[in-house]
């Protein structure tokens, strides 16, 4: 049993570790507690993410990814949750902060058509409450996946500018390539988890759903790069690409690493 898979198993067997009530679970779907424990592992075994960093959690949601890592990140450590829907923000404010006084949570009243439709601030503008390199790794766990361009384009240089030089970001993304559009049009992700783009879309940037843009859009995969590169942020290795596609893999979205020069 790898280190990694150590760290699962024990953090699966500790039953204490809440869950959230069903209504607040939002976003994905599958079992929460074991979902946030693989991507847990994800977060160290190809992130590098260490017990003592400082960890930025953008589109935090609920705390799938903050519960496991209560587990896991030592008292050097610390851990910032951000998301812009504010029940989910304050669930894990009440619960998780009393008890590990290094998690904190906040939200942020950025506009998005599906996840707040009120809100005042336009996320092509945003600015992240953070002073500049105040964190060592930051994850971006399904939100790129539910950006404009130009909002992907200011969270890379916000990510940029809160990494320390060295310091990492996890972020998951649909990402086209000669691959994925082979297997879209040979209709191999016509499963359960059809997201229904169109391989033949020129791009750079799709969307499963025209009438709900924002609820799955996928971006060709030089732009995306270019977008974290032009920022300092480089992708440290080949992507791990995920099943949504069609392509056969232990992951649905493509997992993606990218460093600060």
């Amino acid at each position: 049993m790898s280190a990694v898979e150590h760290l699962r198993a024990t953090l699966a067997a500790n039953r204490f570790m809440p869950v959230p009530p069903p209504g607040l679970i939002l976003c994905g779907d599958g079992d929460f507690r074991a979902i946030g424990l693989k991507f847990l592992g994800h977060l160290v075994g190809r992130g590098g993410l260490a017990p003592d960093a400082r960890v930025l959690d953008l589109g935090c949601g609920v705390g799938r990814i903050a519960l496991p890592l209560t587990q896991y990140l030592s008292a050097g450590g610390a851990y910032d949750g951000v998301d812009i829907m504010p029940a989910p923000i304050r669930w894990c404010a009440e619960t998780i902060t009393p008890v590990y006084p290094n998690f904190r949570f906040r939200a942020l009243d950025l506009h998005h058509p599906l996840y707040n439709p009120g809100g005042a601030e336009a996320a092509d503008g945003v600015t992240l409450p953070f002073p500049d390199a105040s964190f060592d790794f930051v994850c971006m766990i399904s939100l790129l996946t539910h950006l404009e361009p130009a909002e992907l384009t200011r969270y890379a240089q916000e990510v940029a500018r809160v990494l320390t030089p060295g310091g990492r970001c996890f972020a998951t993304a649909f990402l086209l390539n000669p691959p994925a559009r082979t297997a879209l049009r040979a209709g191999r992700n016509s499963g359960p988890a059809h997201l229904g783009f169109d391989p033949d879309e020129p791009g750079p940037v799709l969307y499963a759903d025209p009438a709900a843009p924002l609820a799955a859009v996928a971006f060709d995969e030089d732009f995306l790069l270019e977008r974290f590169l032009r920022f300092g942020l480089v992708r440290r290795a080949r992507a791990g690409y995920g099943a949504w596609s069609g392509r056969v893999s232990p992951f649905f979205q493509d997992l993606c690493v990218f460093e600060r020069t």
